[in-house]
């Protein structure tokens, strides 16, 4: 297939379209090949099954514009670094090539979000080594970055993208994820995701985040490793967001 621009890794079905819905949007306007993978099919949910998240999850990559969506099934709520979860990893990297990773922070609170994280990142390695699983029979091959999303309150992003423009669209992918959303009419147990006030709190933070940079929605991206800067009139010439 032809290679992916941008990868974005959720734990779950949701996951990735709340932390960088917008970014894979306003690349996608932008021309890149946007894609989605899911850690698991979400089947340990409060809410919903397997089977209504895999369809949510197909309206919300339509939503998204993106080239691929999948999963890798690694068992809700059983995310762990073994050999199988790191061969499977491996394997989309190589067979995607994406030139950017999105996934979770490692300080997010769901031991699977951590376990996505340190996957992506532990993955993006092995998969640049040729005597790694050679027998998967793929060309090896590294993204050129990974950037974590989700960030907790206390800490300072590398970057934010600006989704102002894109924001009313990921409230739509992300209102594609029905069984997990407030709807009066379930009788299931409550969650985080199915409070009434929830599509009100994430676009506060987004607020918050677009503030940061003078816009009116943002999306917050931590980068571990030293970004350079080829060009840093490119990246620094723009107005300051000063409140004085």
């Amino acid at each position: 297939m032809e290679p992916i621009d941008i990868l974005a890794i959720g734990a779950h079905p949701d996951d990735a379209e709340i932390g960088a819905g917008g970014t894979l949007l306003r690349c996608g306007a932008l021309g890149y090949r946007t894609a989605i993978l899911d850690m698991t099919r979400g089947e340990l949910g409060t809410r919903g099954t397997a089977e209504e998240r895999a369809a949510e999850s197909a309206d919300a990559a339509a939503v998204l514009g993106l080239a691929w969506r999948g999963t890798l099934d690694l068992g809700d709520g059983h995310i762990r670094d073994t050999t199988d979860s790191r061969r499977a990893l491996v394997r989309a990297y190589r067979e995607l090539r994406p030139r950017i990773v999105l996934t979770h922070s490692w300080e997010e609170a769901h031991p699977d979000h951590i376990a996505t994280a340190q996957l992506a990142r532990d993955c993006v390695y092995l998969a640049g080594l040729a005597k790694y699983e050679p027998e998967d029979g793929l060309e090896r091959f590294r993204p050129s970055c990974v950037a974590h999303f989700n960030l907790p309150r206390w800490t300072p992003p590398s970057f934010i993208v600006d989704v102002s423009e894109w924001y009313e669209l990921k409230e739509r992918a992300i209102a594609c994820h029905r069984s997990q959303l407030h709807d009066p009419e379930r009788n299931e147990p409550q969650t985080a995701l199915s409070s009434s006030d929830f599509a009100g709190r994430l676009r506060h933070r987004s607020h918050h985040y677009g503030t940061l940079i003078g816009a009116e929605h943002g999306e917050p991206f931590l980068v571990r490793e030293a970004i350079a800067a080829d060009d840093p009139v490119r990246i620094l010439d723009r107005p300051m967001n000063l409140f004085y």
